[in-house]
């Protein structure tokens, strides 16, 4: 017998039918009993328990009759089972244990940590029926108690579902911990501002109510919200349109399974299910997993791509929305193995790239220690510690399976469920069964073979389909006599379902095998040219389950299943149309990457983004086609077309690798020289002086503003005034904007503030009129800079809020980490040191995953800077060292050294090293003023007069004089981040001229005097 109170108080027979308990007041006795949970209950209590005031003529005597009736109800439902309720000297009890209690079980199942077991348990609120009753009150109130702060730990481990979270939130509106996994939980859904609302919801009810605010844990977490500190779990994991049938058990292992091997590869012939269980499975696991999930598909991957390891990681890099890097391989790995952290990578479709895929997996799993790997394959990939997990096909009927064992078998369930959604008419019964089971059976429970046939009951019933399908045996007897006896199957429905085609839709179906992950609609009518309407033939494609529709960024796409597109790809080569349709292909590629151009320049940016997105495999195959077929136009006229893409999302090796294959204009060798200045190589300069006397002004404009990090600065304002001059003289109004936000770069550079100003503001006027949101966040960014040198930190702080906000709707995240480090800059420059750290940890973080060099050295600089103003100079040395010795082995002066080396040089002048950091000051200033920065200038000579107030107070006088006659010329503000520093060293100083002034002169100096000459005033002493 078993009991159960969580929901309405029941009793069960172990076969699981509901006992009747006849009578309220008998009912209201076994919740009593197990209120108690198996301690005797005293007749005297349970009296008062179930009839209070109102007692009846003979209480115990009552009492007594009620439990008779309730040992006669188990007894009745189940032999023997009237012994449970049990009398003795204490009173009444109910024997009971955690298997036959919910109340013991829910509680068991917590102790072992399976809170969503736990869970599963209640049925409805606790004693959901007896709820009024005084003598449950207090029981239930703990249970809930106990089931609430369950919820709040399953859901702080699994904060995706946010509707549940809601409701909730809306019935323990005040519960902080619940509240939390909801705030959590919409952030990660990409709902930041619903989360900020959440907590802003709560605090006012407690203000209001309690008069309370926010635990500093949910402040804490309000701060990580608004500074983007709290990490995402992302996924890329398709939504699937129908259930998963059949896997239940396969599910359960797989899971079991990759808790204990790190790489876990399914394998299994085509058509077999490996790709639906694997993302199931992922989707099932992702909770588990801080990082989340990537999936990585390489069917779109060529194995006769110019470059298979270079093509695998930009499929992984894509997937994981990282920028790639032209670093050593050991730092790439590296960066990705920091990127994937805790997550499950999902590598789908590697057998035609089995040795690449192995050793892309090998270095992975070396490098990150947290990282499961799933992989799907016909075969398995030969690793160490790899577990290899065959996946059946579905199971089959026997052949004298009653209809009841049929309807239990997963090839059967299967079968059922997809046929119904093709013909609502049809269902499972004695007339149709015998030919369900021959079907299943023959086709080997074949997942991918049973949905073909399923797809066609409508038109000829199972029976036909039975028979056709022997047929089709018959005829494929020696056709496939070499192939595995599933893949024979496959093949024969497969062969079965092209018979079925119209000659228009074969023709169609098998030109769409020259795609690579799906095409658009406009893509099949151009490249697969039937004189039948192409849109109709796909349709009935999808109906026939040989084609998928997916969501694309610009309507429908059309994707072949995997072992279709083989097949296809066949019977392309047998109808001898291959390389005629793969130069179709090409052309149409080709043609689209020409129209996209103009929209990643204006108000269409983001679309065209994600169009370029959608068809980046079909554009890299068109383009390894082209290099293969030696058909120089098409592949100078692709990589000139995506270049700019390739800038956007940050793709440079795939860029340069791409440019560095096709024969070379100067219009190519610009947008090499530009990729390879952004790679930090050195060998860029010779090639953009051997191109340039050649160029237009927007390639002109490329290599300045691309070379503006190389130091070379003079040379860069040279090409960026000569750009602005044929822009303005053309009419180009985007080459206007883009040539004035370069510039304004290179004013902050040389702390020209008025003219940062004037240029960035034009630039951010014309980028607002264009609606080009790149353009205008480049533009605020040195809006921002101007802001913050001017000392205007609330203004610098809403400027690079604005631009971070555009870099992360458009999806540019290295411009997001940039962003970051310039707020953490900024919060620096307000003496905020630990909300700097923050920043400057999350900037370097995505910065490093990214290889962005320029964003990775400011999230460095920004940590180092907010490690000194915050006392730890140990780390900030560390840091700040890190970047001078990087910086130094440059070959041109990187723009950040000088103030690196001053801060280094605050850094050991505090430490009393003064000497070296005397050095590091002059050396700082010499670079400061090459670059024409006087803010830099400012900085260095103000270290230098610190490291001189023992030794020569007049000159640090000066110095210091020197430096603000400058600040306030020029304007630049001393903000709370320097005023420490210089008021330190200006008391030294006066302190120092005090002393000596008193010793030489026999008077006090004073307080007017002492600031007048360390503000570089005349005095007249």
């Amino acid at each position: 017998m078993r009991f159960g109170v969580l929901g309405p108080v029941t009793a069960w027979t172990d076969g699981g039918e509901a006992v009747t308990v006849p009578g309220l007041k008998v009912r209201a006795l076994l919740a009593d009993l197990l209120l108690h949970e198996g301690r005797p209950v005293p007749a005297d209590r349970l009296i008062d328990d179930l009839w209070g005031d109102d007692l009846p003529g003979n209480p115990a005597g009552t009492l007594s009759a009620k439990v008779s009736q309730l040992r006669r109800a188990f007894e009745d439902a189940e032999a023997g089972s009237r012994a449970l309720v049990m009398s003795g000297p204490a009173g009444y009890s109910l024997k009971v244990d955690s298997g036959s209690y919910d109340v013991l079980r829910f509680r068991t199942l917590l102790e072992q940590g399976r809170l969503e077991d736990a869970l599963g348990v209640w049925r409805g609120p606790a004693y959901a029926d007896f709820a009024d009753e005084a003598f449950v009150e207090t029981t239930v109130a703990r249970l809930n108690e106990e089931r609430l702060t369950a919820q709040e730990q399953y859901y702080e481990a699994h904060s995706d579902n946010v509707s549940e979270l809601a409701d909730l939130v809306a019935q323990h509106p005040l519960r902080e911990r619940l509240r939390a996994a909801h705030i959590k939980a919409l952030y990660r859904a990409g709902r930041q501002s619903e989360a900020l609302d959440s907590y802003e919801q709560l605090r006012r009810l407690l203000a209001e109510e309690l008069g309370l605010d926010p635990s500093p844990e949910l402040v804490a977490l309000q701060q990580a919200i608004l500074t983007q500190e709290l990490p995402q779990r992302r996924s890329n994991l398709p939504a699937q349109l129908t259930d998963l049938i059949g896997r239940e058990d396969a599910l359960s292992e797989i899971r079991t399974r990759l808790t204990e091997d790190r790489l876990l590869t399914l394998t299994g012939p085509g058509g077999v299910g490996k790709t639906r269980l694997a993302l199931a499975v992922a989707d099932n696991v992702a909770g588990s997993f801080a990082d989340g999930v990537a999936l990585v598909e390489l069917a779109a991957v060529a194995p006769d791509a110019l470059d298979v390891d270079g093509s695998l990681m930009d499929a992984l890099q894509v997937a994981l929305d990282l920028r790639e890097a032209a670093d050593a391989g050991a730092v790439v790995m590296d960066r990705l193995a920091s990127a994937l952290g805790n997550r499950l990578l999902v590598l789908d479709n590697c057998e035609h790239v089995i040795d690449e895929a192995a050793a892309l997996v090998d270095r992975l799993l070396a490098r990150a220690p947290d990282l499961r790997v799933l992989a799907t394959s016909r075969e398995p990939l030969g690793l160490t510690g790899e577990a290899v997990w065959a996946v059946p096909p579905l199971g089959v009927p026997g052949v004298s399976d009653s209809l009841e064992e049929l309807q239990s078998s997963s090839a059967v369930e299967l079968f059922v469920a997809r046929a119904t959604a093709a013909d609502r008419a049809f269902k499972l019964d004695a007339q149709t069964a015998s030919a369900v089971a021959v079907l299943c059976r023959r086709l080997d429970g074949i997942p991918l073979a049973l949905e073909l046939a399923a797809t066609r009951v409508r038109a000829l019933g199972v029976s036909g389909l039975v028979a056709r399908l022997d047929d089709r045996f018959r005829l494929l007897a020696t056709g496939h006599r070499g192939a595995a006896p599933r893949q024979q199957t496959l093949m024969a429905m497969i062969d079965w379902s092209w018979e079925l085609l119209s000659p228009a839709e074969q023709t169609v179906l098998r030109r769409l095998a020259v795609h690579a992950d799906g095409c658009t609609a406009d893509a099949a009518e151009q490249v697969c040219s039937v004189s039948d309407d192409v849109l109709d033939i796909l349709v009935r494609l999808v109906d026939r389950s040989l084609l998928v529709a997916v969501h694309g960024s610009d309507g429908p796409r059309y994707r072949l299943l995997e072992s279709v597109a083989a097949y296809c790809v066949e019977k392309l080569h047998a109808e001898g149309e291959y390389d005629v349709v793969r130069e179709r292909h090409r052309r149409y590629y080709v043609e689209f990457a020409e129209s996209a151009r103009p929209g990643l320049y204006g108000a269409d940016q983001g679309e065209w983004l994600q169009r370029l997105d959608d068809e980046a495999g079909n554009l890299r195959l068109a383009l390894d086609g082209a290099v293969a077929a030696d058909d120089v136009v098409s592949s100078q006229r692709l990589v000139d077309a995506l270049s700019w893409y390739w800038f956007l999302r940050g793709r440079f090796a795939e860029a340069r690798r791409s440019l560095e294959a096709v024969p070379e204009t100067p219009a190519l060798a610009a947008w090499r020289a530009g990729f390879m200045y952004l790679q930090g190589d050195s060998d860029a300069a010779g090639v953009r002086d051997r191109c340039t006397p050649d160029l237009d002004a927007r390639s002109t404009w490329w290599l300045a503003l691309t070379g503006s990090d190389s130091g070379d600065v003079a040379t860069s304002s040279e090409l960026l005034e000569r750009a602005l001059t044929d822009f303005t003289a053309s009419g180009d109004q985007w080459g206007v904007a883009a040539a004035l936000g370069a510039r304004a770069k290179h004013q902050h550079i040389r702390s020209d503030l008025v003219a940062l100003r004037s240029d960035a503001e034009e630039s951010a006027r014309i980028f607002r009129l264009l609606g080009d949101r790149w353009g205008l966040l480049q533009a605020l960014e040195w809006l921002g800079a101007g802001s913050e040198m001017t000392g205007d930190l609330a203004e610098a702080t809403r400027l690079h809020t604005e631009a971070l906000r555009m870099a992360e709707e458009l999806g540019l995240w290295p411009d997001v980490a940039g962003e970051l480090g310039w707020l953490g800059w900024t919060a620096i420059r307000q003496g905020d040191y630990s909300t700097a750290l923050v920043l400057g940890e999350q900037a370097l973080r995505l910065a490093t995953e990214q290889g962005h060099r320029p964003g990775r050295a400011l999230s460095e600089l920004v940590l180092g800077f907010a490690a000194r103003r915050a006392g730890d100079l140990d780390v900030a040395e560390k840091r700040l060292q890190s970047l001078v010795d990087e910086a130094r082995r440059q070959d041109e002066p990187v723009l950040y050294l000088s103030m690196v080396l001053s801060e280094l040089g605050v850094t050991l002048e505090l430490r009393g090293e003064l000497a070296e950091a005397r050095l590091l000051h002059g050396e700082a200033y010499r670079l400061s003023r090459d670059f024409e920065s006087r803010r830099g200038m400012c900085w260095s000579l103000e270290g230098i007069a610190a490291t001189l107030v023992s030794e020569d107070p007049v000159v640090a006088a000066q110095l210091l004089g020197a430096t603000a006659r400058v600040r306030e010329a020029d304007g630049y503000a001393v903000t709370p981040a320097e005023s420490g520093d210089v008021e330190r060293v200006r008391d030294a100083v006066i302190a120092e001229l005090g002393e000596r002034f008193e010793a030489e002169y026999g008077r006090e100096l004073t307080m007017e005097e002492a600031y007048a000459l360390v503000s570089g005033v005349e005095v007249a002493l």
